[in-house]
């Protein structure tokens, strides 16, 4: 029986060629390498080595008018006015609302009028008085006529002293009805509408002065340390500027929730012209620096996903 015979092994590829465009570079192996050709390749090389780089930490923030205030009304009653709306530009001591004040101007007539009524009475008791002074004088009254006289002037002044307090707490009721601004400003928002119920402590509006703002970031208390220790601050504009801010604040305490510790950044006046409440910065804080393995940026291939492609032949 004549032996059994393997099937013959077949050849190596005589060449194999690999492209990877994920990172843009190809290699070719040849069985067999030419006696002549191109010139090999080139390959850039790029040095990674300990360099000092700043430390510290980089956040977003965002802008908060320094004077901010919240208006709502000190009476009960239904928004009768609402003169303004947001964004509009108001006075100090401008009515911006106004609540339906048919009681409180009730109370003030009626105060008035008490007024009135125990000025009149003083007056009546004060003429008594001088009379009975004159009677007593020529021994037609006794000294008790002339003391109850007095006790009655008295008791006159004191009831037109309690109606004037009364007027003016009427008076105070009544302005209680109208919200006023608090300084130049504009509005923020309006939180209710002509027909609203107002209450004491229910927001109606909102107001800031935009002459400063503050730049607010809140910092993890994880990286708190760090904010703490940094000896510069700077803040990002929206235009691509860095600066330092006027002055800073840390908040004593952590918020429980998010755990993170508020900063409050005051802007220059210069710096704030054009911005508005409610717009996004970048906030970071500079601790020194600290020696890091830095690649050059024109080694790092841009980052796009590119298929990776492999072929032998």
């Amino acid at each position: 029986m004549p032996p059994v015979q393997s099937p013959p092994r077949p050849r190596p590829h005589a060449r194999a060629f690999w492209v990877a465009a994920s990172l843009g570079w190809a290699c070719a192996t040849h069985a067999a390498p030419p006696a002549s050709g191109p010139a090999a390749p080139q390959i850039p090389v790029a040095e990674v080595a300990l360099r000092p780089v700043g430390a510290g930490l980089t956040l977003d923030g965002t802008l908060q008018a320094v004077q901010q205030s919240t208006l709502s009304a000190q009476a009960s009653g239904r928004i009768a006015q609402l003169l303004v709306k947001a964004g509009d530009a108001v006075r100090a001591g401008q009515v911006l609302a106004v609540v339906d004040d048919r009681m409180t101007q009730a109370g003030v007539v009626q105060a008035q009028a008490g007024v009135a009524q125990a000025q009149a009475q003083q007056q009546q008791a004060q003429t008594q008085l001088q009379r009975t002074r004159e009677l007593q004088r020529q021994g037609f009254l006794s000294q008790a006529a002339l003391d109850q006289a007095e006790t009655q002037f008295q008791a006159a002044q004191a009831g037109t002293a309690q109606a004037r307090a009364g007027a003016v707490q009427s008076g105070l009721a009544q302005g209680h009805t109208r919200l006023t601004a608090p300084y130049d400003g504009f509005v923020l928002a309006t939180h209710a509408e002509t027909g609203d119920l107002a209450a004491p402590g229910v927001p109606v509006l909102t107001v800031y002065a935009p002459q400063v703002l503050r730049a607010v970031v809140h910092v993890p208390a994880s990286r708190a340390a760090l904010a703490a220790q940094a000896p510069r601050v700077e803040v990002q504009l929206p235009d691509g500027q860095w600066f330092a801010p006027a002055s800073r604040t840390r908040l004593p305490a952590a918020d429980p929730v998010s755990q993170t510790v508020e900063w409050r950044l005051n802007l220059a006046a210069a710096h704030a012209a054009q911005l508005l409440p409610g717009q996004q910065v970048r906030v970071r804080f500079v601790a020194g620096q600290e020696e890091r393995l830095v690649l050059p940026a024109p080694a790092v291939p841009p980052r796009r996903p590119r298929p990776a492609v492999c072929w032998w032949g």
